[in-house]
């Protein structure tokens, strides 16, 4: 993967988007300053997560945005790209049987046209994604000592865009979205062991990758079936859920889970947390709903393609998987979910909270 040309090309794509007239960066930075440190104490009081270290907000343009997700990118999966070339190119060399049975385009190493190509792709996608996204947190932090990890992102043209679309009143709306980005940031930050439990789902998805790296013969095999079933090869989980091992597949479940209880825990928290302060909030959460549900023709696509499909669908499940656990339980029994891993619903309980409910009684206290 040519990073660089990703970043390059994603400028280039987002080079010809005028921003809106009544963009001022340095005004909304100010305000989403302001709304971050509010939005974290309202967070805290809302759901008793409270992070060890102050929020930090940071307005961007797209191209920012884009920057900022090139380099997590880069820090997530640099070492399995690095580890699958370097497997590919002992393949190569060996003349292993497996391979033998695939094309040559399967199991060449990556040329650095290819590297560019690839990076063309992702800048293109990132591109797309930057003009809708409007906050981001971003969990991935290393080891190295830099300014540019755990940071609550906004989409700056992005939101003033919204605000001017549907006539919505800049301040409650800013407060609104950073309760949800904060949300996400105090999930991370402030439940010791949930970081790693994450990115150790990821490095369990992409362990594979670097074992068997062509699975083409597989996965043809895979959407012919799907096909021939009548189902949507690419509907549940993008091309991921066509592309993954067993064992991938067992990890992506995990993440999908964690993901729709994180990202519903989201949305009721940015609800619930600023009710008193955000009159509009109802209306925002409408409008930005439809908005989801409204892509279609190409853009739907690669939505599918990309698993956004499938991310869309963690809102809605994961915010009614928290209303059964709470109506069963009140806000007690839903808390157990940060005391540990085995606490954590399955994606079969998201989607039937009552199975969860009758296992989580049966684990011991203490987690």
């Amino acid at each position: 993967m040519d990073w660089m040309a990703a970043q390059r090309v994603a400028e280039w794509a987002l080079a010809r988007r005028r921003l809106p007239p009544a963009y001022r960066p340095a005004s909304v930075q100010a305000d989403f300053e302001t709304m971050t440190a509010q939005a974290e104490e309202l967070v805290a009081e809302s759901t008793g997560l409270r992070s060890p270290t102050p929020a930090r907000a940071r307005v961007t343009d797209r191209a920012g945005w884009v920057q900022a997700n090139v380099a997590s990118m880069q820090r997530l999966l640099g070492p399995t790209l690095c580890a699958l070339e370097e497997r590919r190119h002992e393949r190569a060399e060996d003349g292993s049987s497996a391979m033998g049975r695939l094309p040559g385009w399967v199991t060449r190493p990556v040329s650095g046209a290819g590297r560019t190509v690839n990076g063309a792709q992702v800048g293109l996608i990132l591109a797309w994604l930057s003009t809708r996204v409007l906050g981001q947190y971003d969990l991935l932090i290393t080891d190295e000592p830099t300014d540019d990890q755990d940071i609550v992102y906004f989409v700056g043209p992005n939101v003033v865009a919204m605000e001017a679309r549907f006539g919505f009143a800049p301040h409650p709306f800013r407060l609104w979205l950073a309760l949800h980005e904060v949300t996400h940031r105090a999930q991370f930050t402030a439940v010791p062991w949930l970081r790693g439990y994450f990115l150790s789902l990821v490095d369990r998805g992409l362990e594979p990758m670097v074992n068997d790296p062509n699975r083409m013969a597989e996965v043809l095999r895979r959407v012919v079936e799907e096909i021939r079933a009548g189902r949507n090869p690419m509907e549940q989980s993008g091309m991921l859920g066509l592309v993954a091992t067993p064992e991938q597949l067992d990890a992506f479940e995990k993440v999908q889970a964690l993901m729709s209880l994180l990202e519903g825990h989201g949305d009721v928290t940015m609800d619930r947390a600023g009710a008193a302060l955000v009159p509009g909030a109802a209306r925002f959460s409408r409008v930005l709903r439809e908005r989801r549900q409204q892509v279609r023709g190409p853009a739907r696509l690669l939505q599918q393609l990309l698993g956004i499909e499938a991310k869309l669908r963690q809102y809605a499940e994961g915010e009614g998987f928290i209303q059964e656990v709470e109506k069963a339980g009140g806000p007690d029994l839903f808390n157990r979910v940060w005391r540990g891993p085995e606490w954590l619903p399955s994606l079969a309980e998201i989607r039937a909270p009552a199975e969860w409910i009758a296992r989580v009684g049966a684990l011991p206290p203490s987690g």
